[in-house]
């Protein structure tokens, strides 16, 4: 006799999640990374989030940490359209291929223009990530998971976004030359990847579900402009000042 599922706590049809893809794949050449990407995308699917998958590869997002840097010099830039989709998005969720131990090239270029818009305010006055979630994905076939996920989880934070629990997941087969995920079906298989790929997709909902709800992350103590009015929130003012 078939399990019955255990019905959601809430409906989760007006979030919306981005996967940035980074691999180093134009569309049309397979990628490990999005065969995992597919994983959390369909459970969110599943609850009628509306979800977009992007490779960051396919655009020209020029170096720099300006929010359009064709006003830089730049000849091009796809980085406004595409922050226009990261903005509209409720949870955003980097994904990246292991190079060197490290995220991949691309995916550092989106991290270093996701930091060109971290200047911006909200309506609120606070920086303008807030209010949204984050999350990674990580595939490659030597080690590295950990240190990719606490190099972009720590950057999404500093930013403003908000990490659930268990908001990372990927899988790595054995080192040295061999299948990457989903080759000849490798890693389909392994629980931990399956595990944690479904446990960080619903972590990233529940999170989302739970801030959006509240109206975003209460605005007090945290706003800049009030800051630099001389508000301190608070804060001590020691008597040697």
């Amino acid at each position: 006799m078939a399990r019955k599922e255990p019905t959601p706590p809430a409906s989760y049809d007006d979030l919306r999640a981005l996967f940035l893809n980074c691999t180093l794949k134009p569309t049309g050449q397979e990628s490990h990374t999005e065969r995992l990407v597919h994983v959390a995308a369909g459970v969110m699917r599943a609850n009628k989030v509306d979800v977009e998958v992007v490779r960051p590869v396919d655009l020209v997002l020029a170096p720099g940490v300006q929010p359009d840097m064709t006003e830089h010099g730049a000849e091009r830039d796809d980085w406004p359209s595409l922050s226009k989709k990261v903005m509209a998005a409720d949870i955003l969720v980097l994904c990246t291929p292991i190079w060197l131990g490290d995220p991949s090239s691309v995916c550092r270029r989106v991290v270093e223009r996701l930091y060109a818009e971290s200047g911006k305010l909200n309506a609120q006055g606070q920086y303008a990530y807030y209010g949204r979630v984050g999350g990674c994905l990580v595939t490659g076939n030597e080690d590295g998971i950990k240190h990719c996920a606490m190099n972009l989880l720590y950057s999404l934070q500093h930013l403003g976004y908000v990490i659930p629990p268990q908001a990372d997941s990927g899988w790595i087969g054995e080192a040295g030359p061999g299948d990457s995920y989903g080759d000849n079906g490798a890693g389909y298989d392994n629980d931990f990847t399956q595990r944690n790929t479904t446990f960080m997709a619903w972590n990233l909902m529940h999170l989302a579900r739970l801030i959006k709800d509240a109206g975003g992350i209460p605005a007090h103590g945290n706003q800049r402009k009030a800051w630099d009015a001389g508000c301190r929130f608070d804060h001590p003012n020691p008597e040697y000042r």
